[in-house]
């Protein structure tokens, strides 16, 4: 059990203290252990054969019975075949902390129901504040995890790997690229994960705009009128724009040292930076997230002035260079034949280029209006939707165009019918089923969704459900979104929240520096681990993996890279997920009679 200082972080981090409880909590009982929604779903996953099918939803205490139930008729997981049952509380919906009793299994961990229950999983956010790249944390915005900047010198003094090198750069020029976020466990920043990342940011705030314009996070921008999560985007975004070579409006595929980094914290990182090789998905990657960063933030161009202007052009010249180079791959191992030092740091070598080129003419096409990027976007109605990640974004391009429907020329006017029958279609086929598997979730058709960063995954297929419901008003995709909301926060096979700092058994040792190097007990908060991975052991060789069932093969330990590191492009669809579950749930059949 770890807690976080309550005076420090009231307003992210849910403290529970619970006394004198009957039994301590078992892991064989398994639920969002942050809490619910008073008239939503509630479930509890039974893992074993109790010798009694009657539940109970006592006060933490243990000591008053307010809820009393019968357990589902047992079913074996489709994966270990363990037998599962289910608690089903649903209509209990009076305001507390309370726990699940099993006769003769034991409690399951503390959970709580109320309006805006998760509201403090807005850490998830203020998560991107602690991977702040060039700048002190001081201690009154990132309490115990306060520390020193990161790369303050180094990132100003970024040399051109030979990959990189053009007439107007030679290799050994020297650039200034501060700012940014650590794209994961390690030290370096990324263009291509920085895309889908803050696509998927801004989105957020494209469908939620009122919500976050009420969100404070407590970083240094929150006392102005900008939206904090528009601050802490423009952080990676200055960042990004330094990415771009001036001279032909390609960008640099990362910067980054040439190997990895010691489990040291940022300030001892001092290690030569380098950007390597400009690449079709990264300046297809930026050409999209600067349109829309420019349509977001045309609406701030008092505070910001000319910013949106200058991610327009931006923009532009990536596009028009990537027209010009339209299929050139990262090829790392190629790269380090030919020139030194050599690069071995995260590669995101995408091998199809397709997707970005829909992405980044959806976007640029929405900002400007222009037909002739709608026409290069490809857009299909009659292709099935892929679920995003930083290897796949064409579905992004999907859901752009489908939440600017209104704005559309004739161009689109014509596909928009298609594109959100696409979509619903797409969450149909997610939701299908979900009643008869043994979690209730959607996270977990098939052994597929178990892969590394399978928390992103689980948090993108609540993205396009909510993407449904915006667009055909049905709940049940609502409920389908919360369901795996609760699998991130407990309701898994392996019993974790896998968010850092919320419920009573979450991530504690996630492969993420500062959280290993800082002497802290607990790990930094609001960082999600990449969660549950089939294949893993393969992939990390971390001793002590044994579990064999893919839906439970996860290890709490910071060498387990493959199944719990934190990364930007697992936090963003997290934020998304949660926050708009927060602004959505009076849409949930919440009522004043629960207040």
């Amino acid at each position: 059990m770890h807690f976080f200082s309550k005076s420090l972080y009231s307003a992210f981090l849910v403290v529970m203290v619970f006394c004198a409880q009957a039994q301590q909590p078992v892991n064989t009982i398994q639920l969002n252990q942050v809490g619910f929604y008073p008239s939503v779903e509630k479930l509890a996953v039974v893992v074993g054969e109790p010798k009694e099918s009657t539940f109970y939803v006592k006060t933490s205490d243990g000591k008053k019975i307010v809820f009393t139930g019968k357990l589902t008729a047992s079913k074996p997981n489709e994966f270990s075949q363990k037998p599962i049952r289910i608690a089903d509380f649903s209509s209990f919906k009076t305001n507390g902390t309370y726990v699940v009793e099993i006769p003769g299994i034991g409690t399951s961990y503390p959970f709580q129901i109320q309006r805006d229950v998760h509201k403090a999983a807005a850490a998830s956010l203020k998560g991107f504040y602690y991977q702040r790249v060039s700048t002190d944390l001081p201690e009154k915005y990132a309490g115990k995890w306060h520390r020193p900047a990161g790369h303050a010198t180094t990132d100003n003094q970024v040399l051109i790997h030979p990959s990189a090198a053009s007439a107007q750069r030679p290799a050994g020029t020297m650039i200034s690229a501060p700012r940014g976020w650590y794209d994961a466990g390690d030290y370096n920043k990324y263009i291509v994960n920085s895309g889908i990342t803050m696509g998927t940011l801004l989105a957020a705030y494209e469908d939620f705009p009122e919500y976050f314009k009420a969100q404070k996070l407590t970083i240094p921008e929150s006392a102005n009128q900008v939206p904090d999560i528009l601050d802490e985007v423009l952080w990676n975004l200055r960042w990004m724009l330094t990415m771009q070579d001036p001279n032909d409006g390609g960008v640099y595929h990362k910067l980054t040292n040439a190997a990895f980094d010691g489990m040291i914290m940022p300030d001892k990182a001092v290690k030569p930076r380098y950007v390597v090789q400009k690449s079709t998905a990264a300046a297809l990657d930026f050409a999209a997230v600067m349109a829309q960063a420019s349509r977001v933030y045309k609406n701030f161009n008092r505070d910001f002035p000319g910013l949106s202007d200058s991610c327009l052009n931006a923009a532009v010249k990536a596009w028009e260079w990537s027209q010009k180079n339209p299929n050139i791959l990262y090829e790392q191992e190629s790269i380090n034949k030919q020139f030194d030092p050599k690069i071995t740091t995260g590669t995101y070598g995408d091998r199809n280029v397709s997707d970005e080129w829909t992405w980044a003419g959806a976007e640029l096409y929405v900002t400007t209006k222009k037909d002739n990027y709608y026409t290069a976007a490809k857009i299909n109605t009659a292709n099935e939707l892929v679920l995003p990640s930083w290897a796949q974004v064409k579905t992004l391009g999907y859901y752009t165009l489908a939440r600017n429907g209104k704005n559309l020329t004739p161009a689109a006017q014509k596909d928009l019918p298609g594109i959100k029958k696409q979509i619903i279609q797409f969450a149909d086929d997610l939701l299908a089923g979900t009643a008869e598997r043994t979690y209730r979730t959607v996270m977990g058709k098939s052994e597929k969704d178990y892969i590394w960063g399978s928390s992103a995954v689980a948090a993108n297929q609540g993205i396009a459900l909510i993407q449904a419901y915006k667009l055909a008003n049905n709940k049940k995709y609502l409920q389908g979104a919360l369901g795996n909301l609760d699998y991130l926060l407990g309701r898994n096979a392996v019993g974790y929240s896998f968010l850092t700092g919320f419920g009573e058994k979450s991530t504690l040792h996630p492969h993420h520096r500062p959280s290993i190097a800082d002497g802290i007990e607990e790990p930094v908060p609001g960082l999600l681990s990449g969660g549950t991975n089939a294949r893993a052991k393969e992939q990390d060789k971390c001793p002590g993996y044994a579990a064999t069932s893919p839906d439970e093969v996860y290890l709490d330990q910071d060498c387990s890279y493959a199944s719990n590191e934190i990364a930007i492009n697992w936090n963003s669809p997290f934020v998304y997920l949660v926050s708009a579950l927060e602004a959505l749930q009076n849409q949930m059949g919440y009522t004043a009679a629960n207040k």
